[in-house]
């Protein structure tokens, strides 16, 4: 097995002024492994997208470390960052190939694919600033899926836009996704998550506090929220 992503011992907490911080995550332990699917469920709040930036890289743990095998490559579907918003779809997706170590050459080649799938006719060549909530979405899943990172980062991406392009990403999702790629999706849609994860997690006041098999853990998960109610 071989394993992309290692956490080992990860803690990050913010500055919160009035000499209070506060603990986004702590004592994560987690390895990611090429061909996984994992769901990560948990409340707003709990860390789930902090995590992910850890694993993008976009944040840097204050204790532990976090391991990645050589020429690693990830990408981070969420709709709040990474797109330039003065730059046009086709811009944008271009760039993201790049950041995502494609040579020029190869990132050109995928645009008329990225375009093709992200159904975004004219607006493509237009500025990201005019896209609706959907359209942002359309051009992350897009761009991301079809640069072929290894490490697919899905932050809710999948969950907002239209019930037919939702299909759409999903299968197409569950063809792309290879024995060397891996895939961590968070989403509050359960039904989502049992069908395109194989494992998941349960993310609580920035811990893990259940893993396991996708639909052992979801249901820990729904009978926890419910007894909570």
């Amino acid at each position: 097995m071989t394993h992309l992503l290692t956490l080992d011992n990860v803690s990050l907490s913010f500055d919160m002024g009035a000499n209070s911080r506060y603990d986004a995550l702590s004592g994560i332990r987690l390895q990611i492994a090429a061909g996984d699917r994992v769901g990560v469920v948990g409340a707003n709040g709990s860390g789930k997208s902090t995590l992910l930036k850890i694993m993008a890289k976009i944040f840097e743990p204050e204790t532990g470390h976090v391991e990645w095998a050589p020429n690693v490559t990830a990408s981070l579907l969420t709709l709040g960052l990474g797109f330039r918003p003065d730059l046009s779809g086709r811009d944008n997706a271009y760039l993201s190939c790049l950041l995502m170590g494609l040579s020029s050459k190869a990132a050109s080649s995928c645009l008329d694919e990225i375009e093709s799938f992200c159904e975004l006719g004219s607006f493509f060549d237009q500025p990201v600033k005019f896209y609706s909530t959907g359209m942002r979405a359309r051009l992350a899943f897009g761009s991301a899926l079809l640069n072929q990172s290894q490490v697919l980062l899905i932050d809710e991406v999948l969950s907002v836009g239209d019930s037919v392009f939702r299909e759409k990403a999903r299968q197409a999702l569950e063809e792309r996704l290879s024995p060397e790629r891996a895939a961590i999706i968070v989403s509050h849609n359960l039904g989502q998550i049992s069908s395109l994860a194989d494992t998941a997690i349960v993310m609580e006041r920035g811990e893990i506090s259940a893993s396991g098999a996708v639909d052992d853990v979801l249901n820990v998960y729904q009978r926890s929220t419910v007894s909570s109610r």
